[in-house]
């Protein structure tokens, strides 16, 4: 798959694993983690900004639990109509602006927010893409959070190849995002299994 078709089959998607299919689960063990790990590592004020955050359940999660300065990114055109209509406090209270991580984080200042996180997103990102890494941790004034899966989940992650599909439909690209981030200078604070995903804590030095 092309880079660009594979940001395309995320910019149309629907039915399952769009936005509208996430909004209806709602927030899960991830976003309390993420809540639990912003609470100790931030303060409420930080600047926080989601990639690939889509009807933004995880973001909701956290505006409940007090932070008050929360930004998103997704490239799905659905995904804040959808947030307007499950989580109107936070499409009202939130900023968002829809657009492919690659074409919109090089518009960013360097350290332009306190914490930039992402859920099931960065897993997703072409291989001729990785260079999208090297600006998350430049827009980063502190802290960088992943929550991916590295194979805790049934279904996904396992094995030992570069490249798996999910449902035999879209990739996902295995990494070791320790060594992702660590080799960009990066320190990992903390590692969080959850039934589904992995939680990693990175600080900026």
């Amino acid at each position: 798959m092309e880079p660009e078709e594979n940001r395309r089959g995320w910019a149309e998607r629907a039915g399952k694993f769009s936005p509208s299919y996430y909004a209806e689960i709602g927030p899960n063990e991830v976003s309390e983690t993420l809540a639990t790990v912003l609470d100790y590592y931030a303060d409420s004020g930080a600047a926080v900004l989601e990639v690939g955050c889509g009807s933004g359940r995880h973001l909701a999660h956290l505006l409940d639990e007090g932070f008050e300065n929360l930004a998103g990114i997704d490239i799905n055109d659905d995904a804040f109509d959808v947030m307007a209509e499950h989580y109107p406090r936070l499409a009202e209270e939130g900023s968002f602006r829809t657009g492919a991580l690659e074409e919109l984080l090089p518009e960013y200042p360097d350290d332009a927010v306190d914490v930039v996180y992402s859920v099931e997103t960065l897993q997703h990102v072409h291989p001729d893409d990785e260079w999208v890494f090297d600006e998350l941790v430049r827009v980063t004034d502190d802290l960088l959070v992943t929550a991916e899966n590295e194979g805790n989940s049934p279904q996904r992650g396992r094995g030992e190849v570069d490249v798996s599909r999910v449902e035999g439909e879209f990739p996902l690209y295995h990494r070791n995002w320790k060594d992702v981030f660590t080799d960009r200078g990066l320190a990992q604070l903390l590692r969080e299994p959850t039934d589904r995903d992995t939680v990693r804590v990175f600080r900026v030095p």
